[in-house]
């Protein structure tokens, strides 16, 4: 491949505390290979100018679902493996024009099938763009737990469902059946949610001995292992299980917060479907523009003081936040940048938010060739235009897209 010089205006490197630049960026066969300013183009090489632009890593979003739509959920079960991984196709592209070049899977929505797992083989073969895509298989869950499907069925009904598992023996084999199938991390329900119709936030659907089984199962098969949770018991039984990542949180006391950055574990709050929604609990408009479920809205308006308070705590707190967007939960026709916006609207600040969805996010998946630019690291690159250090609302204004080296946007 020929080199490609970028000629940036403004440049954030993903670790720095300001923007740095203007510089140069030296690309060739999809890596790095210098960072400086006013490097010379040899001969056939490229020039890419973005002088008018802000250039930074590719964004990484750590908490998605690829083959769910909110829009669908009246008939979504219905449907087969094959539709959704059409749904994930079209996820995948949506999201990398967005500027996300990196982004995990936090739960295949197919009952009985591994469509991740296509998903992932057909990016890898060049079949579909996207991201690179990182997996978590199916979302292991106790019967009646958070993803027991079965409970929107009739009793008469008897749909397996792979993900479910209950007592240490079955959730060993359930694990063990997830990374037989190319599961990178172990995902599991460690509470009820707001989205499913018929559980609590607040409830723990594990023992903690069935959590400790999980995580030693994962450990042993080189997995990391994230868990849902909203409610703080939950929370800080599978902190103390061994969990590297608690997804949302969004209920976990000072004390709980504290014992996350004690063990340092990452948190990724998905604050833009949590705590916007608990924010606007009373706003009829606000539920009527989103189509919330009416069981959802119950649940937040009962939880909504914890949700906004735990976000108070959570900007105040050391803890390690990586970005997440629970996008597919909430629809893919809002850009997951918003949820920087998000973020700050709760007191975090714009450079831990942007150091979330880069150099933070690729510690928590353990990537260490992403998340930040530097020689010899991959060229995943955006570009917005604007500061998002003084405005963070450009980060929904992505005008390039490079990953790997290949341009997939420039406007």
């Amino acid at each position: 491949m020929r080199v490609t010089i970028i000629r940036a205006g403004m440049f954030w490197d993903g670790v720095s505390d300001t923007p740095l630049g203007p510089i140069d960026i030296s690309i060739k066969d999809g890596i790095i290979q210098e960072i400086r300013e006013n490097i010379p183009v040899p001969e056939g090489g490229e020039v890419i100018d973005l002088r008018d632009r802000m250039v930074m890593p590719g964004l990484i979003d750590c908490h998605v679902h690829l083959t769910f739509r909110p829009e669908l959920s009246q008939t979504f079960w219905s449907h087969s493996g094959s539709y959704k991984a059409l749904l994930g196709v079209q996820a995948l592209r949506t999201l990398l024009l967005n500027g996300f070049t990196t982004v995990r899977d936090c739960g295949d929505m197919d009952l009985q099938g591994f469509t991740t797992r296509d998903l992932k083989t057909a990016l890898a073969q060049g079949i579909i763009p996207g991201p690179r895509l990182i997996t978590s298989g199916h979302m292991i869950s106790c019967r009646g737990g958070h993803m027991d499907v079965t409970a929107l069925l009739s009793p008469d009904c008897n749909v397996p469902e792979n993900c479910l598992a209950d007592g240490p023996e079955e959730i060993r084999t359930v694990v063990r059946n997830e990374i037989k199938w190319g599961a990178d991390w172990i995902k599991y329900a460690a509470s009820g949610g707001f989205a499913s119709p018929s559980d609590d936030p607040v409830e723990v659907t594990y023992t903690r001995e069935e959590m400790d089984t999980l995580v030693a199962t994962a450990a042993q098969l080189h997995r990391p292992v994230a868990a849902h949770l909203h409610g703080d018991d939950a929370v800080r039984m599978s902190v103390l299980a061994g969990v590297r990542s608690v997804e949302h949180g969004g209920m976990a006391s000072k004390e709980t917060l504290a014992l996350i950055e004690e063990r340092g574990v990452y948190l990724i709050p998905t604050q833009y479907t949590g705590v916007r929604a608990a924010r606007f609990a009373d706003d009829d408009a606000y539920w009527e523009a989103t189509g919330g479920s009416s069981y959802m809205r119950t649940k937040v308006r009962k939880y909504k003081d914890t949700l906004l308070e735990t976000a108070r705590n959570l900007a105040k707190s050391k803890v390690k936040i990586a970005f997440g967007t629970d996008l597919g939960i909430s629809s893919f026709t809002i850009n997951g940048a918003t949820e920087f916006g998000e973020m700050v609207e709760n007191g975090i600040a714009p450079v831990r938010a942007l150091r979330a969805a880069t150099s933070m996010a690729a510690d928590l998946l353990m990537k260490d060739d992403i998340g930040s630019l530097a020689p010899g690291k991959c060229a995943d690159i955006v570009a917005v235009p604007g500061n998002p250090f003084e405005d963070i609302t450009v980060m929904e204004k992505v005008t390039f897209v490079m990953k790997a080296g290949i341009v997939y946007k420039q406007v």
